[in-house]
């Protein structure tokens, strides 16, 4: 019998801060509803509802949490560097770190990109992948996987940037960002080509360097870090060459996303500012058992449900049409009536694909049966010792992971339109087609599972 929420809730230790799985669990659930807003569905095609209403683009100063996910995965790739450090016995550390982390984010991703890849090819073997609708979705769906592919990196590159941290401080995070100020500067007086694709790595880099800062406890000022961060961001956007939204924009000459820009990281510090503020009222509230099981529950199929959750929406507007119901100009009267219907039908169908798929976001030393099941007890003789890769399986894990990286950006840029066709999309300065990114994904995936484990880890104490 599986080990439910409710078991892993009742051994979770003290010194867990709980806080940071509420902010993961708010922050993709957050993104899922502001998806399912902001898809403007009709016969035409798939908009964006804050391009047909360009006021609501102040929304996304609340609905653009992103940078929240990543603060936490920075305060989470900490912790978990330097526990397995102190577990190590010799080997290649950054090998076992790459590996343990990036399990549970691939397996799923791939799982995902499968089934959709079948589906697309199926649609165009069979004659259906041809409408405006239908070509719409296959580029849509594969969209948000750029936030995996960017995290990825983040994983990647959290040990050198760590020691960069444990030197440095908030001189790290300084630093960074002075990065991100100068890519803007050559970005946009000087005009020099590609280089804003850099704020790719400084701007989520120096957000997710907050979260070492974090683990560290050294955000002691909250109020005055959310204060600059908002004051910089409006100031950027009152003043400087960029929009209000922050997120992208269809057919906008400078998205604050794609890439990142200073304002998007002004935004990104307020947003940690705000979060940390609310870290005490949010303690007490998740010492409640009943409260605490749900965020360990919902922590447990996130990245199933953030994956899923587009998938889940295309069906509710598909099954609409199917049934003969008229789709509503968007932002009408009969559109907004219909957004409760709408958002209580994505997410029934979310949970159903979440249980066809959850399986596959377990880590297999989680799963029944194996050692290290939260909720079998072992004692510390006896527990369950793992390894960490041979000699010169780092080299061979990162190489997969920027693999992985590469494939899952391209194939977030290409879609899954025109498989058949040779369909290909920029990334960056270099055309990519799908199938090259899936390969990609495939090959990085076999290269980081492969990385080998064959030294032992030593328990502490």
């Amino acid at each position: 019998m599986g080990v439910t929420a409710k078991d892993i809730a009742a051994v979770t230790p003290a010194t867990r801060d709980r806080y940071v799985d509420l902010l993961r669990v708010a922050s993709l659930g957050t993104v899922i509803a502001g998806h399912w807003l902001m898809a403007a569905v009709s016969r035409d095609g798939i908009g964006n509802l804050l391009a047909v209403v360009p006021p609501l683009q102040v929304l996304t100063w609340a609905l653009q949490v992103m940078p929240v996910f990543f603060f936490v995965g920075g305060f989470s790739h900490a912790l978990s560097y330097r526990s397995l450090a102190r577990r190590t016995d010799g080997g290649p550390l950054y090998a076992a770190f790459l590996r343990a982390r990036l399990q549970r984010l691939l397996r799923p991703t791939l799982v995902f990109v499968a089934v959709w890849t079948a589906t697309a090819l199926a649609a165009q073997l069979f004659g259906g992948g041809g409408g405006r609708l239908s070509g719409a979705a296959f580029r849509l769906v594969t969209q948000p996987l750029w936030f995996i592919g960017i995290y990825l990196a983040m994983v990647a590159l959290t040990p050198p940037l760590l020691r960069l941290h444990e030197r440095c401080g908030w001189a790290a995070f300084a630093g960074l960002a002075a990065a991100a100020a100068a890519v803007d500067l050559l970005r946009f007086a000087g005009g020099v080509p590609y280089a804003e694709f850099l704020n790719f790595a400084f701007v989520w880099l120096a957000v997710h360097q907050l979260g070492f800062l974090r683990a560290d406890g050294r955000i002691r000022r909250p109020g005055a870090l959310a204060a600059a961060g908002l004051a910089a961001a409006v100031a950027l956007v009152a003043y400087g060459p960029y929009p209000l939204s922050m997120v992208g924009m269809p057919g906008e000459k400078v998205s604050n996303m794609a890439p990142p820009t200073l304002a998007l990281l002004a935004h990104g510090i307020w947003l940690v500012g705000a979060v940390e503020l609310l870290r005490a009222p949010a303690g007490a509230w998740l010492a409640r058992p009943r409260v605490w099981r749900r965020v360990v529950a919902a922590n447990g199929v996130a990245m199933t449900a953030f994956l899923w959750h587009l998938t889940a929406m295309l069906a509710v507007y598909a099954a609409q049409l199917g049934l003969g119901i008229a789709l509503p100009e968007p932002a009408g009267a009969a559109w907004w009536a219909q957004v409760p219907v709408r958002f209580l039908t994505a997410a029934a169908l979310t949970c159903v694909l979440v249980g066809l798929f959850r399986r596959f976001e377990a880590p297999a030393a989680s799963r029944p049966g194996r050692p290290g099941r939260p909720g079998r007890p072992t004692s510390a003789g006896s527990a369950s010792r793992p390894s960490s890769p041979p000699p010169g399986s780092g080299a061979r894990a990162a190489l997969g992971t920027v693999l992985c990286l590469l494939g899952v950006l391209g194939l977030s840029s290409t879609g899954l339109g025109g498989l058949l066709e040779g369909h290909s999309a920029t990334l960056i300065a270099f055309p990519v087609t799908a199938p090259a990114a899936i390969g990609m994904a495939i090959g990085g995936w076999l290269l980081v599972e492969r990385s080998g484990t064959s030294r032992r880890v030593r328990l502490g104490g």
